[in-house]
């Protein structure tokens, strides 16, 4: 009996020796015979309580060998026909074809709105200024004319940094106007864009995070009719509006205070709406800097004077792309994206 087992064994050795499969579906039918989970060498395995002691090390031996041999070649003749097919697809590659198209992307509105700005005001000599988006309570309130009483802190929700009472998110982009009149002295002519923080409730998918971007400037001799000079500039440019208009309006850092609407008319639909029929359409806030702000921030404000005007970016691409939906900018949906491929 145990002559007969081994010589079992032996046959199946020479037949893993003789195979030789030549395609995928050979292969995988070699590996299901010898290697799968239902394979002609595992029954071997069993018939070892039938062979004699002294030769159970042998018959082991012989049995291991012919697993070992079965799974060798499987390897070896998976990785020929791995290789042969990938010389065959590099056979056939034409160097000369012209590659596949790399779709470019698109440049987010918002993104777009904002060049646009800082183009227009580097026309006419301001700056870019950058600032921290955690900032201190000082830069953030106190400097801007906004003391811990003062009720104008209730108009934004602000967001404080877990156990502090003094670091926050910045809720406008004025605490980089702050900085920079700390450090620098007049003139100064800056704009600053950035983002910015509040805890906003505009629907139940609102958003507590958008863009701004402020301007500053503060020199000798700086009156209400530059900053109105300034901003019909700035609306004709953007907007190609021809007339503009401020009304009074109050901000804690500019005395006097005002909101400007710029023209657009009622001669299309879009303009009908966005005006509500009106024609007109704010955009900003402005007004001459308070010269409390000035104090603080260690600039002579007997001296000195300046205007600011701020502005959010998200409003302004709405306005532009007459963009129905301020959520839709923050969604990144890819077919919203699209058309501004081509947008410069």
């Amino acid at each position: 009996m145990s002559a007969a087992i081994f010589d079992q064994v032996r046959t199946v050795l020479k037949a893993i020796e003789q195979e030789a499969p030549q395609t995928p579906e050979e292969l995988e039918q070699f590996r299901i015979r010898y290697i799968g989970s239902k394979n002609i060498i595992k029954p071997l395995f069993d018939e070892i309580k039938n062979v004699a002691n002294e030769q159970k090390r042998e018959f082991g031996q012989l049995i291991n060998s012919a697993k070992q041999a079965a799974e060798a070649k499987f390897n070896a003749l998976k990785e020929q026909l791995e290789s042969a097919a990938d010389a065959g697809v590099a056979g056939n590659l034409d160097l000369t074809a012209p590659g596949e198209p790399i779709e470019l992307g698109s440049r987010h509105p918002v993104s777009i709105v904002l060049n646009r700005i800082i183009n227009i005001f580097e026309r006419i000599g301001f700056v870019v200024a950058e600032g921290p988006e955690i900032e201190t309570d000082w830069f953030n309130f106190t400097a801007m004319n906004t003391p811990e009483d003062h009720p104008a802190r209730d108009m934004q929700d602000t967001f404080y940094l877990k156990g502090s009472t003094e670091m926050l998110l910045r809720t406008h982009t004025s605490p980089v106007q702050a900085r920079i009149m700390t450090s620098q002295k007049p003139p100064i002519r800056v704009i600053a864009p950035g983002r910015v923080y509040r805890n906003e409730t505009i629907s139940s998918r609102s958003h507590c995070q958008f863009h701004q971007v402020e301007g500053l400037y503060v020199d000798e001799g700086v009156s209400f009719a530059d900053l109105r000079q300034t901003l019909y500039y700035f609306a004709s440019e953007m907007f190609g509006a021809t007339k503009i208009r401020l009304r009074p309006s109050y901000f804690p850092f500019t005395e006097p205070s005002a909101e400007m609407d710029v023209f657009l008319g009622t001669e299309t639909e879009q303009t009908y709406r966005l005006t509500k029929g009106t024609g007109w359409l704010e955009i900003l806030g402005c007004g001459m800097v308070d010269p409390q702000v000035l104090e603080n921030c260690g600039i002579d404000s007997k001296k000195y004077t300046g205007f600011a005007f701020g502005m959010g970016i998200e409003r302004q691409a709405l306005r532009l792309y007459g963009i129905s939906d301020i959520r839709s900018l923050f969604e990144n949906d890819v077919r919203f994206l699209r058309p501004f491929t081509a947008v410069v």
